[in-house]
């Protein structure tokens, strides 16, 4: 039997919500959790990238957020929103405060990536290399049998939002990854360069950043169906006049045998 060829599939645009509706999604959600979505949205991060964020990669100055160890295992740096500043660092001072109970329970330092703890022994044990979001509880790592605090969930993130849309009762099919997606529509509609966008999201080629000039043009504003311009002239017709287009429901006053014998009812 010959050997069929695979069809390619067809590329599918992102969902993306406008902006009033992300600003229903984050009011529906609360705490750390609105937190983190609110980071990701406004950096255009990767549900993990958010999750395994470190102190050190805050750049408050700047208004820069640092991802390490992306897709691909590249480095990139983002926007931070100016906007949540003042709540991200009332949420590092709590968590400061954890961490320093880590510190004097002599809890296990933190995992470094690579050889990292073999190259710098007393990193983990750092403020700077702790977790922005930090698990609540404390686990195993089975690599090193040691017992440390590991970042948060993704489970918890991504239930919230969830939570959230069907709470905002937001018609889309909407997940954690659909406000990176937001975050690029949106500042294509602010007229920011395409070649900065795929830097802030870390895209190899700008091919695969085109994919939101698609979805741009469905949020600006439309072409007018003619329809519309039908319509119209139907509602500033004289009376006497012969409407362009009958409007719902005309002629509805006949006699219904007459209809009923004329009614073409085979759909």
């Amino acid at each position: 039997m010959e050997e069929g060829i695979r069809a390619k599939r067809g590329r599918r645009l992102p969902v993306v919500l406008s902006v009033e509706e992300m600003r229903m999604l984050l009011n529906a959600m609360h705490g750390t959790l609105r937190l983190m979505a609110e980071v990701i949205y406004g950096g255009g991060l990767r549900v993990m990238e958010c999750c395994r964020l470190r102190v050190k990669d805050l750049d408050f100055d700047n208004s820069l957020i640092f991802v390490r160890g992306g897709k691909g295992d590249k480095d990139r740096s983002t926007v931070m929103a100016e906007s949540i500043k003042v709540e991200l660092r009332k949420h590092l001072y709590r968590v400061r405060r954890l961490f320093d109970r880590d510190r004097q329970a002599q809890i296990g330092p933190v995992y470094l990536p690579d050889a990292l703890a073999t190259k710098y022994p007393r990193a983990g044990v750092e403020w700077a290399w702790f977790w922005v979001f930090p698990s609540r509880s404390l686990s195993t790592d089975p690599r090193a049998n040691v017992v440390r605090r590991h970042h948060i969930s993704d489970v918890a993130i991504q239930k919230a939002v969830r939570d959230a849309a069907i709470k905002t009762e937001i018609p889309k099919p909407l997940s954690v990854h659909t406000l990176r997606h937001s975050f690029a529509t949106h500042l294509l509609l602010a007229g920011v360069d395409i070649r900065q966008i795929q830097e802030y999201l870390g895209h190899t080629n700008v091919e695969t950043t085109m994919i939101y000039t698609h979805v741009v043009k469905d949020f600006r504003d439309p072409a007018r169906s003619p329809l519309d311009a039908l319509a119209e002239k139907t509602t500033s017709a004289a009376p006497s006049a012969a409407p362009a287009i009958a409007p719902h429901g005309a002629g509805d006053d006949h006699d219904g045998a007459e209809a009923d014998s004329s009614e073409n009812t085979d759909w």
